[in-house]
């Protein structure tokens, strides 16, 4: 069912326009409180990243909440997987996250997590939009929320990170520098891996409200690789700006993405015997990544793109290991959500215990030169209605034979189509991909 203000990861827009202004945050507080939390007279707990947006919302939130007589704690800058399992720990009805993730400081979010830690069904996220068309009713006076500080939550979240690990590792022979991109994990990420004994350099932890991935982080990780190569580090760590992705360097300064996390984590799991299952990526995840798992005889499924439809593979199938190229990784066996803390810990982990470089780990994986291009359109289109677009795909297909794929997928955020071509060789791939590229332009807008 088409909804008006919920996507696939929650409200996410512009400060200042609508959804993300205090009138509507304020509403939707009050219709969350409705639908959630009410009748139980259970909390809903509130977290956020550094954005300056952030103390707005948080109020607006807050006042909402209040206004349906639903109490809030109050977590002040925290990742996105921290309130996930905060909201699961104080048994709270809902978690709310203001976040516009990897997002620049201009623009603000809201995800929401269900009591058990989880997203929101549907359902819910239709009711709550339901209940935004009623007119607020305030509650009466003596039945108003109250809001209270959670002021130990971020070592709780330290220590429910470390306890991912095989208890007795020890990080003290790596060198590592955390980048948290100025944003929800500046004053967390570094702790922990230095309570686990390994040497520490943080970058991109000193957020001033404005500077939320600037520069820093796993959209712009040139430098953790600069500063990697310069301090002669073991590895370097890239978290978004709300924390629920993450990307790593290793020691030569090259870019290990979350394909190659993944295929790490999953070959970890599979020697331990706690792999249960197979791996899910998305439509986007490299073909080496499915090639390699394949080899290692893991099965391996790809969702739609979004840790939504991830976690939705995954529980379906009863699988625990899943996530996208940008480094959004689901271990379900350890949490209930992405956490770039937690999934960098496997990695380290296993490092530690085979007493080997990532470089080396990453190597279990050939990766695909792939090719995207964006196809500007200006209306939405079919695509497997049009016949000239059929053709060519069918085309590129029997010329890469089995050493490639092709991609198109409308955009659901931006009037583009989307072309991937992925094969073995790079010149290949990119010729057929502009040829595709050039013939859905044309069929399109024509």
């Amino acid at each position: 069912m088409a909804r008006k203000y919920f996507g696939t990861d929650g409200i996410r827009g512009r400060v200042g326009d609508e959804p993300m202004n205090a009138p509507f945050i304020l509403k939707l507080g009050w219709a969350v409180g409705k639908v959630l939390a009410s009748e139980r007279r259970r909390p809903v707990i509130i977290g956020k990243d550094t954005r300056i947006s952030g103390y707005l919302f948080e109020s607006a939130l807050e006042a909402g909440l209040s206004s349906a007589g639903v109490d809030c704690l109050l977590l002040g800058p925290m990742p996105t997987p921290a309130v996930a399992y905060l909201t699961r720990t104080f048994r709270a009805s809902a978690g709310i996250v203001i976040s516009a993730s990897h997002n620049p400081y201009y623009d603000n979010g809201l995800k929401f997590f269900s009591e058990e830690g989880t997203k929101l069904p549907d359902a819910i996220e239709s009711a709550i939009e339901d209940m935004l068309e009623c007119p607020l009713e305030t509650a009466d006076s003596a039945e108003l929320g109250k809001a209270d500080r959670i002021e130990d939550a971020a070592g709780r979240y330290i220590e429910f990170c470390k306890s991912t690990i095989p208890l007795g590792t020890r990080f003290s022979s790596l060198r590592v520098v955390v980048d948290s991109a100025h944003g929800a994990t500046y004053h967390i990420a570094k702790r922990v891996f230095r309570e686990l004994g390994a040497e520490v350099f943080a970058i991109g932890d000193e957020p001033d409200g404005l500077n939320i991935n600037q520069a820093y982080g796993s959209t712009h990780p040139a430098n953790l690789q600069q500063r990697v190569r310069e301090l002669k580090a073991d590895v370097g760590i890239a978290l978004d700006g709300d924390g629920d992705r993450v990307l790593m360097v290793d020691a030569e300064g090259e870019l290990v993405d979350g394909d190659e996390l993944l295929l790490i984590i999953a070959s970890a799991r599979q020697a331990a015997g706690s792999l249960h299952g197979g791996v899910v990526g998305t439509v986007m995840s490299n073909l080496g990544l499915e090639h390699a798992l394949r080899d290692a005889g893991i099965p391996f499924k790809r969702s739609a793109v979004g840790d939504r439809y991830v976690l939705e593979m995954l529980s379906e199938d009863g699988w625990v290991l899943g996530g996208e190229s940008s480094g959004h990784i689901i271990c379900l066996d350890k949490t209930t959500t992405g956490d770039g803390i937690v999934s960098a810990l496997q990695v380290l982990a296993h490092m530690v215990a085979q007493r080997e470089t990532l470089k080396t780990l990453k190597q279990g994986m050939t990766r695909y030169p792939q090719s995207l291009i964006n196809v500007p359109v200006s209306k939405p289109v079919v695509l497997q209605d049009v016949p000239e677009i059929c053709e060519a795909v069918s085309r590129a297909e029997h010329e890469l034979a089995n050493s490639g794929r092709v991609l198109l997928r409308p955009s659901g955020t931006e009037p583009v189509v989307r072309v991937m071509v992925e094969g073995r060789d790079e010149n290949d791939v990119r010729r057929i991909a502009n040829r595709v590229a050039e013939v859905v332009g044309a069929a399109v807008d024509g």
